[in-house]
């Protein structure tokens, strides 16, 4: 499980941290730095991948020119915070009983007009460094085991992953590494097209795209458990106005599998009928439900194309998943629906993102640590509040007063 994130020198966050818990709500204006946010965690999910950090930054492609690998939105040197020589990343995790930490900076290449390099990496479990790739000379590049082992990497690769496929190291440096890869890794970030959800799928296609491909099969992997199936139409009939008493999904002569929605008084609506809406929720309780489902998904705008009216059950239904265990949602979200919704967990883990107006960098604030904002949200509801601009209103006067106490 992810903990928190910390953010030094990336994009427009100076040293902000974001706490992360079972569902983590980002509330914030346009170009506060939301999206820079979801940016760093798919850098980490790049690093989990395996990936250089040219095909980080830049892109993965094939050899056939398809993109396996989207670039990190922007412009590659943009990626530091204006006028500084580096950017850090540091992430917190829950692995089972233990508490690990892994920190990565990057610098531009010191010889070169472009590219990138790893000036600092360590992995820690509890307050032990598993391993640590020293600040160098540039022409050293190794790192140090916590057995005081030197080991030669690559200077183009995260050494998390280099080190769990070296064979220079024992097993027990592959089992401390494997787990932290595999939590970055498995993020997901979820952009549902609606073009892509309404396509028909061959069979055996049972990964969810991040786009919404393979949605019929998907779905279907999750009927093939009748009484799955039962809840999975119970929501579809909770989160819709349509009566849906099961899903089918029927063959085409190619073999391709199809979308059917089937109500209550025999009437089948293909999912290129569904409303746009429908889609949406299918393909979260996809997400929520399949058998494939990732540790964590990052939504932006969990609520677009979302009745207001049906928002709170779908609130509702991703804390329940979340309060299970096994699954951690993020979303960035405009609506004082969504936060009306949440509950006291959710609450705790809601921050907000906000651009100060005498510079251009972004802060991240808990709004549970804002001035009064427990009573209020009990008075007058998270909703309201945001609605207002009560959470910027706060953050405004809190911080220019903190910098006003340091300046004295």
């Amino acid at each position: 499980m992810i903990t928190s994130l910390r953010l030094l020198d990336f994009k427009n966050f100076a040293d902000e941290t974001l706490r992360v818990g079972p569902f983590t709500v980002v509330v914030g204006a346009n170009a506060s730095g939301k999206s820079n946010i979801r940016d760093a965690f798919r850098f980490l999910q790049g690093i989990g991948r395996g990936y250089t950090l040219a095909e980080i930054i830049g892109g993965k492609y094939g050899a056939d020119g398809r993109g396996e690998w989207r670039p990190i939105r922007g412009a590659a040197n943009e990626i530091i915070r204006f006028d500084q020589p580096a950017f850090a990343l540091e992430i917190g995790l829950t692995l089972g009983n233990e508490k690990a930490t892994y920190s990565i900076e990057v610098s531009p290449e010191r010889f070169r007009t472009t590219g990138f390099r790893i000036t600092y990496e360590c992995l820690r479990m509890g307050q032990k460094e598993v391993y640590t790739k020293p600040r160098t000379p540039y022409e050293e590049i190794y790192i140090e085991l916590d057995n005081g082992r030197r080991i030669d990497i690559k200077r183009d690769r995260p050494a998390l992953t280099q080190l769990c496929e070296s064979r220079q190291v024992g097993i027990r440096y592959r089992d401390r590494t494997r787990p932290v890869i595999n939590a970055l890794g498995s993020m997901r970030f979820l952009e549902p097209s609606l073009d892509r959800m309404r396509e028909p799928t061959f069979p055996g296609a049972n990964v969810l795209g991040d786009s919404g491909e393979n949605l019929p099969t998907v779905l279907e992997g999750i009927c093939s458990d009748a009484q799955h199936g039962e809840i999975l139409a119970s929501w579809v009939r909770e989160l819709t106005p349509m009566d849906v008493r099961g899903l089918e999904f029927p063959p085409d002569p190619s073999g391709r599998v199809h979308l059917m929605l089937c109500e209550a008084n025999g009437r089948k609506v293909s999912a290129y009928s569904a409303s746009d809406g429908t889609l949406r929720f299918l393909v979260i309780l996809a997400a929520l439900f399949g058998k494939d489902s990732k540790e964590m998904y990052f939504f932006e705008e969990l609520d677009n194309g979302i009745h207001p009216v049906r928002l709170h059950l779908l609130v509702d239904l991703i804390e329940r998943q979340a309060e299970k265990g096994g699954i951690q949602v993020l979303t960035t979200t405009h609506a004082p629906t969504l936060l009306a919704a949440i509950n006291d967990v959710t609450f705790e883990n809601t921050s907000v993102v906000c651009r100060l107006e005498h510079n251009s960098d972004a802060i991240i604030r808990r709004v549970a640590d804002l001035p009064n904002a427990r009573e209020l949200r009990k008075d007058q509801g998270l909703g309201r509040l945001h609605e207002s601009g009560w959470m910027e209103d706060a953050l405004f006067f809190t911080e220019d007063y903190d910098e006003a106490e340091d300046d004295s």
